[in-house]
């Protein structure tokens, strides 16, 4: 309906075919496009919300009603709370899903930006308001191969100069998987590759911007450069960045793809640093992994490698966690760039965050969930470790056979929209 009328909404995620826009307002979600359009938060105009004690309300950006006990107690405070967010010092990330949206809540004072991406643990969230961006009259793709991380960062550097709607990194460890089930547009000794969008409201513009970013990026070092400039080629380009997951879906049951720190964003010139961090702490555990990301956002995702019949394997996949929290720590950026923090990440967030930052979030939470039946453990009042029940464990009591059935679809399929317990019923 929107694309009828010449509009979309602009914000995709990679898991866009079954993403929910329930689930990507709770975690502020956000994909390949945020470069130029941003994340989820800026999307929203207004949200349905049920809260904690049963109340209802559709809070927009510019009103919140002046009912129910929890959005009195939110009118009463709100000034003091956005008083004291305003004194919080924002990182120098370019996307941010972790805490609560203390941030821009300081600088609009709209509840909408505390909601998003709370992850449910204010509000349960039944209808979402969204803004929509009007669609591009054309647009052109470029993709690169580099033989040096650091000349990329300086390719991606230039892509967000042209004004590139999207600029994704595929590692040499995404390559050599993809290199598996295809022969691949670029080198197979590069050390990564860089896969670009732009896109214009006129299309006589568009082949020249490509064609000069696609110069730009000779000079700056790349070694081979190919363009895109109508729908098929385009579509051919991007079939790279996903031709990785079918093959990972295809490893050995055995071997999990596991996303423990798949979701480090840190300051745009610190991303080799990062990526040669990563690697380091892969080769220091002894685990493989594969990396890619949004490097116009300096937006890192990781799929550990785990052979989970090895001893010690999740004592590994721990030490991985904690490398690569003190590695994002010291560079300054995030753990959570756009998928919130969970139980895994809600342990960490006083490495992230200072002691005012922690005690504003609990205090923001006391007032919509004061007796802490929403998500508890997320956000605020961590408590758990979060490796003491891994879902890949084998040491773990087996499922029924109807349930291993039905999860083994999930993942396979990717229907993650799909009621499981609906799926029970199905199978009999």
């Amino acid at each position: 309906a929107a694309r009828a009328a010449g509009l979309r909404f602009p914000v995709d995620p990679s898991s866009g075919a079954f993403a929910t826009i329930g689930g990507m307002t709770a975690t502020n979600a956000s994909g390949a496009r945020t470069m130029h359009f941003g994340s989820m938060r800026r999307w929203v105009r207004a949200i349905d919300c049920i809260f904690a004690d049963g109340s209802t309300a559709t809070v927009s950006r510019n009103h919140v009603p002046h009912t129910g006990r929890t959005l009195e107690r939110w009118n009463e405070v709100a000034p003091a709370l956005q008083a004291r967010a305003a004194r919080l010092t924002r990182r120098d990330v370019r996307k941010d899903s972790s805490g609560y949206g203390v941030h821009d809540f300081a600088d609009s004072g709209s509840l909408v930006d505390l909601l998003v991406g709370s992850e449910g643990t204010l509000a349960f969230f039944t209808g979402i308001t969204l803004d929509l961006a009007a669609l591009p009259v054309a647009t052109a793709s470029l993709l690169s191969s580099w033989p040096r991380l650091e000349d990329a960062m300086r390719g991606a550097e230039l892509a967000r100069e042209a004004g590139a709607v999207a600029c994704e990194l595929l590692d040499a460890s995404f390559l050599r998987v993809a290199a598996r089930g295809r022969v691949l547009p670029v080198p197979s000794q590069s050390e990564c590759a860089l896969l670009v969008e732009l896109e214009d409201r006129d299309a006589t513009f568009t082949p020249a911007r490509a064609e000069a970013l696609a110069n730009a990026w000779r000079a700056a070092g790349a070694t081979t450069t190919m363009l895109g400039l109508d729908p098929e080629s385009e579509e051919a380009l991007w079939s790279l960045r996903h031709a990785a997951s079918p093959i990972l879906s295809r490893l050995d049951p055995h071997i999990r793809s596991m996303q423990v720190v798949e979701d480090g964003c840190v300051p745009p010139h610190r991303l080799a640093d990062y990526v040669r961090g990563v690697r380091n702490a892969l080769a220091t555990v002894g685990l493989d992994g594969v990396l890619f990301g949004h490097a116009g956002d300096a937006h890192l995702h990781v799929n550990a490698l785990v052979d989970v019949r090895e001893a010690g394997w999740k004592s590994r996949v721990r030490e991985l966690f904690v490398r690569v929290v003190a590695l994002t720590h010291d560079l300054g950026g995030t753990m959570a760039g756009e998928h919130g923090d969970g139980r895994l990440r809600s342990g960490v967030l006083p490495r992230f965050w200072p002691a005012e930052a922690i005690a504003l979030f609990a205090d923001i939470k006391r007032v919509f969930d004061p007796s802490a039946i929403l998500n508890p453990g997320v956000k605020v009042g961590a408590g758990t470790d979060a490796f003491e029940r891994v879902k890949y464990d084998p040491a773990d009591a087996p499922d029924s056979e109807r349930a291993k059935r039905v999860l083994d679809e999930v993942e396979s399929t990717r229907c993650y929209d799909t009621s499981r317990l609906e799926m029970l019923d199905r199978m009999g």
